[in-house]
């Protein structure tokens, strides 16, 4: 049941409102003077606080109205105030409400004015805690990965990529293949690279192998070697991933790409730690930690006969998601600013550029939006223009700026067009015909 706070030294309106706040399931507490009302806060969570603007007899003036809010605003930032006033003190209540005051009535107050008045703060006040607290259990445990857990730098903000990484660092000691999926460039040689860290085998070697970059023919003798004469131009032994990572982590991306043939060694060593060079009948014997990733749907390639599904399940034993950028936009400014060079700042308006971009080439596009705005840029600050994105779809240049902003920047600017238009994230051929179109004069 919410509760409310009335200080009023008139025991009467303390009365009526108890009634009035009883009959819709809403607790009243009832302090006299403004020291008693801060004691009660003090001691006593409350909702929401109703106060008087007088509280001495023959006092008008509203002062010691103005004296409590303040001192609940300092004491109670987030506590919403409704202040009762008469209208002899009506403007001091209207300077409040600027101040902070969630509302001011007029005594005598109408009842269902009130009434939703107080149950729409209350909600409000509820779902703001409820966020608060949300918030607050968010930075604690991020806190927590970041003293418990080796993150090797890694930017980010986003809930979604929060469980990603509080995932893999419990799995990182668990000596079992990891699976993580997701589109190209969301950073999934990052999260491997974590996993790695916070491994038993953090000490020894992290190899990546790209299964994508590589001509089929040739995976398998990168990842197991191959002994000389094995294949065409193979005039010596050579040293194979797997043996290359004896002791730490393989980090084998695109792992779609495998042949089958490549699949099929894969499992064995996956199942027994041991297998053969290309050319060679001597077994070998490794202890490998195995990674791998995909972008690739790998439950229609095992219906389409192209992976093999035992193979799925070997390496399937914990799969972490890697969302999308744009499914994890609290990360999209923190990154982008890391990717600034030191001094460089955004502007707010290309920050709002950067959020309403979809993204489809993940973080690895933003990297390089990143690097040709920072390259681009006349100045410390990153506007829109020098972002090169795309409109959302539907928007229009054409609809913003209005006469106002164009007529402030074009006083920063000292008249000079291509520094307004810039300021204004707009092409200079844009801003001439928008300031044709409003009627401003070009500077002389």
């Amino acid at each position: 049941m919410p509760t409310v706070l009335i200080i009023d030294d008139n025991a009467a309106v303390g009365v009526a409102l108890d009634v009035l706040f009883s009959l819709h399931d809403i607790a009243a507490l009832h302090a006299a003077s403004p020291e008693e009302g801060l004691e009660l806060l003090a001691r006593q969570p409350v909702d929401l606080v109703i106060q008087d603007m007088n509280f001495t007899a023959d006092t008008t003036s509203g002062e010691e109205g103005v004296a409590l809010f303040r001192e609940i605003r300092k004491r109670h930032p987030d506590l919403p105030v409704i202040l009762l006033t008469a209208w002899t003190h009506l403007d001091a209540a209207v300077d409040l409400v600027k101040a902070g005051a969630a509302d001011y009535l007029s005594k005598p107050w109408n009842d269902d004015r009130l009434l939703a008045t107080v149950t729409n703060l209350v909600e409000l006040g509820q779902a703001n805690r409820a966020l608060n607290q949300r918030l607050q259990r968010e930075r604690r445990a991020r806190r927590e990965l970041e003293q418990n857990y080796d993150l090797r730098g890694l930017t980010w903000a986003d809930p979604a990529t929060e469980r990603v990484l509080t995932l893999a660092c419990q799995v990182a000691r668990a000596d079992v293949p990891v699976l993580i999926t997701g589109p190209n460039g969301t950073g999934k040689e990052r999260i491997a690279e974590i996993i790695q860290a916070n491994s038993l085998v953090r000490n020894g070697p992290f190899v990546v192998l790209n299964c994508g970059a590589l001509p089929s023919e040739l995976i398998e003798a990168e990842l197991f070697g191959a002994d000389a004469g094995a294949y065409t131009g193979a005039s010596k032994a050579r040293e194979g991933k797997f043996e290359a990572a004896d002791g730490g982590t393989l980090f084998l991306d695109e792992i779609g790409n495998l042949p089958l043939a490549g699949q099929m060694k894969l499992l064995r060593v996956l199942e027994t730690g041991r297998f053969e060079r290309l050319g060679s009948n001597r077994e070998r014997r490794v202890a490998v930690r195995v990674i791998s990733a995909t972008n690739a749907d790998l439950q229609a390639m095992i219906r389409a006969g192209t992976f093999r599904e035992d193979l799925f399940y070997r390496l399937n034993v914990i799969e972490l998601k890697l969302p999308p950028l744009a499914s994890r936009p609290g990360d999209i400014l923190p990154l982008a600013q890391g990717f600034l060079p030191p001094g460089k700042t955004l502007h707010p308006s290309a920050e709002a550029a950067l959020l309403a971009h979809t993204w489809p080439g993940n973080v690895r596009e933003l990297k390089n939006v990143m690097a040709r705005a920072s390259l681009l840029a006349n100045g410390d600050v990153i506007k829109p223009a020098e972002l090169g994105l795309p409109l959302p779809a539907g928007s229009s240049q054409e609809a913003e700026p209005d006469r106002e902003a164009i007529v402030q920047a074009l006083a920063r600017a000292g008249g000079v067009i291509a520094q307004a238009a810039a300021d204004l994230g707009l092409s200079r051929q844009a801003l001439y015909r928008r300031m044709e179109r409003l009627g401003i004069a070009r500077a002389a």
